[in-house]
């Protein structure tokens, strides 16, 4: 009897595997105490973190070029050393050195950023086009060309019957969504479901005040500015689960706002969205990647 039950658990893992297997992997997620950036999922993303360490070695050989000067003039020109100072007024050649020697940085610097914010402003044709509306303090999402519309609130705020504390209650319903505790003030109800290789133009816009809507780990952030429509785009690269913030500060419950976005294959999406539009509601994207 007890071989038989040891049989029967041992095939009922097997069969369960691959459904395990399709779980989404967190990928864009805050590391407590960690430094740098979260893995970039998007070209933007990718190019942005590229500046970013172009500028971090511009600025380094500088601030070590500008810390031995000093050294170098405190060494060499104090009242000991020198107690006899020079009082020419003017030298053409070093006036000439640090106007010319900041212009060429800068024309590197701008040669190197301004594709990079020309890549992020010019937004291209959607494949799918996403508006987003901020609320004090939940987003709302409408895939344009349907019917699908939903609102996201943070696993454990008030509307979803918590206070915004982790207690044991908030705890089992992040379990119940795929999550656990460690994603408390991160993971939301519903999620922003994209594919792999399209293009997402997300249409920001706000219901009451400013807020912002912003994923690191894609490279995008957009104010969503009551009365204006203002967009962003990305592209992602890998599947798997981001998140974001509010980045803008709202009101009392700004930090309780956060952004999930499950990015899955294209035949998972479109099999999602056809059940969601189908049921005229959001529907959990496990459903589609367990069957």
């Amino acid at each position: 009897m007890q071989l038989k039950t040891t049989l029967m658990g041992l095939a009922s893992a097997f069969l369960a595997a691959p459904a395990m297997a399709q779980e989404l992997e967190i990928k864009g997620a805050p590391v407590d105490g960690a430094m740098g950036f979260q893995p970039a999922a998007t070209e933007l993303a990718s190019r942005l973190q590229g500046l970013d360490n172009l500028l971090l070695v511009i600025i380094t050989v500088i601030s070590l070029f500008v810390t031995g000067l000093i050294a170098y003039v405190v060494v060499r020109h104090n009242r000991r050393a020198n107690p006899n100072p020079a009082s020419f007024t003017h030298h053409t050649t070093l006036e000439i050195a640090w106007t010319i020697v900041p212009i060429a940085l800068l024309v590197v610097i701008g040669s190197f950023s301004l594709p990079v914010l020309f890549q992020q402003q010019e937004i291209p044709e959607g494949d799918i086009t996403i508006k987003v509306t901020g609320y004090q303090w939940y987003w709302g999402y409408e895939y344009v060309g349907t019917d699908l519309g939903y609102d996201s609130y943070m696993i454990g705020a008030p509307a979803t019957g918590g206070d915004n504390r982790l207690n044991a209650e908030v705890e089992a319903q992040l379990v119940d969504a795929g999550f656990s505790k460690e994603e408390f003030l991160l993971a939301t109800d519903t999620s922003v479901i994209v594919p792999t290789g399209a293009t997402v133009v997300m249409q920001v816009t706000g219901a009451d005040v400013i807020h912002s809507w912003t994923i690191p780990a894609f490279g995008v952030k957009q104010d969503a500015v009551p009365g204006r429509l203002a967009e962003l785009w990305f592209e992602a690269e890998e599947e798997g689960i981001y998140f974001g913030q509010c980045s803008e500060l709202c009101g009392i419950a700004h930090a309780y706002m956060p952004i999930t976005v499950q990015v899955v294959s294209p035949e998972a999406y479109e099999a999602w969205l056809a059940r969601s539009v189908e049921a005229g509601e959001y529907t959990d994207i496990r459903d589609v990647l367990t069957n």
